[in-house]
């Protein structure tokens, strides 16, 4: 019998310059106190693996409480969030604030399967610890953890 090899997962931070990477992490811990160097970095990583997925489906995706976290950072600095949808998506990844229909997206849980899923298809690594539950926001259409219109904070 063969012995399979290691399964190679993409590395989220090949898809940002180093400085853009780390101005990320400070600006989590900064929104976020108390979130560790460690965490930040990994919630960034998520937040790549999670965009860069997205880009190769249509099913509506909704990020983790803690990828969200990292998405709003990415956005809040545009020069970089512009430059990155530009080269890896071809298009401008919209985050639209609203109440997801759970009849058209199958509910939370069947949101967060699918982007699990289509991290995993995309070839990165899953940080299951950062996958516990969904926020009412997706790449496409639905809700957002700050939305005034029915997010959770």
């Amino acid at each position: 019998m063969l012995e399979q090899p290691p399964i190679d997962h993409t590395e989220p931070r090949s898809f940002l310059p180093r400085e853009v990477w780390q101005a990320l992490a400070v600006d989590v811990i900064k929104a976020h106190p108390g979130t560790s160097r460690v965490m930040a970095e990994r919630i960034i990583g998520q937040t790549i693996a999670f965009l860069i997925a997205g880009t190769t489906t249509d099913a509506p995706l909704s990020p983790s409480e803690h990828v969200d976290r990292g998405w709003h950072a990415f956005l809040l600095r545009t020069r970089a969030y512009q430059e990155f949808c530009d080269r890896h998506a071809g298009r401008f990844i919209h985050h639209h604030p609203s109440v997801p229909d759970a009849i058209e997206t199958g509910g939370p849980t069947a949101a967060r399967n699918r982007a699990v899923a289509a991290i995993h298809a995309a070839g990165f690594a899953v940080d299951r610890e950062l996958w516990p539950d969904t926020t009412d926001c997706t790449q496409c259409h639905a809700g957002c953890t700050d939305s005034p219109v029915g997010g959770k904070k």
